[in-house]
This record gives C-alpha cells, sequence and structure tokens, in this order.
C-alpha cells in the first residue's frame, strides 16, 4: 500500500514537472511603422491564459494549432520579392517550455507568408 502511495507521488510530481516545462510566457514587441516609430508591447501567458496582449484567448489558440510557430523561413527557400510594409515584430520568451527569440518583418512573400500564420499573436498593432 506505502509503494501505491510513493508511485502516485511521484507520478504526480513528474505530471506537474512536465507541464511547468510545457509553459508558454512570451513578450511580443510591434513596430507597426518600423523599428524607428512607435512600439507596442504585451505579454503572453498561455494555459492558463494571461497577460497584457489584448486577444490573449485567440493568440494562445492560434500558437496551439501551429506546429513550429517561430521557425525562420529556410535560407533556400525561393521567395516572392514584394514588399508587405516597414512592420516589425520581436517574439522572446518560452514557447512549449523552450527558449523564443523569432524577428518577423514583411519584407518578402516568405516572411509576409510567416507575419500572417501568427497573425493573432502580433495584433492589430502588426497590420
Amino acid at each position: 500500500m506505502r509503494s501505491i502511495v510513493v508511485l502516485s507521488a511521484l507520478a504526480l510530481s513528474l505530471a506537474a514537472s512536465a507541464a511547468a516545462s510545457g509553459t508558454t510566457s512570451l513578450r511580443i514587441r510591434v513596430w507597426p511603422e518600423g523599428q524607428g516609430g512607435r512600439l507596442t508591447t504585451w505579454t503572453l501567458r498561455c494555459d492558463p491564459v494571461g497577460g497584457t496582449h489584448p486577444r490573449a484567448a485567440r493568440a494562445c489558440r492560434v500558437l496551439a494549432s501551429l506546429e513550429n510557430p517561430f521557425a525562420p523561413v529556410p535560407p533556400t527557400m525561393a521567395c516572392t520579392q514584394i514588399y508587405g510594409g516597414p512592420q516589425v515584430a520581436l517574439v522572446t520568451g518560452t514557447f512549449r517550455g523552450r527558449r523564443v527569440w523569432a524577428r518577423f518583418k514583411r519584407s518578402d512573400g516568405c516572411q509576409i507568408a510567416r507575419w500572417e500564420r501568427v497573425g493573432a499573436l502580433l495584433g492589430a498593432a502588426g497590420g
């Protein structure tokens, strides 16, 4: 009986540890007119949802639906040479327990698509 109690406590401890390591806590900085202009900053936590992001629940849902939302555009990717605007964003913190440092811009077709994939995270200030 004692071993069942010990095993149960160990299982709960491991579950709590796994949940804590899978946390999402981000700082989102968006420059709608480019880095020389006005800056908007939010925080976002998921599971439970929190922070200062104006649409935190939606941003967390979008992030949860993406396998790797902060992956850069592969260097060998052929991208259309269209300009999407001066907007720049920087996302730092942790996503699913892993460190994040991701810069977003709208300088070509690939970067625009990457921006739009996480558009809910970048919010209305993202353009």
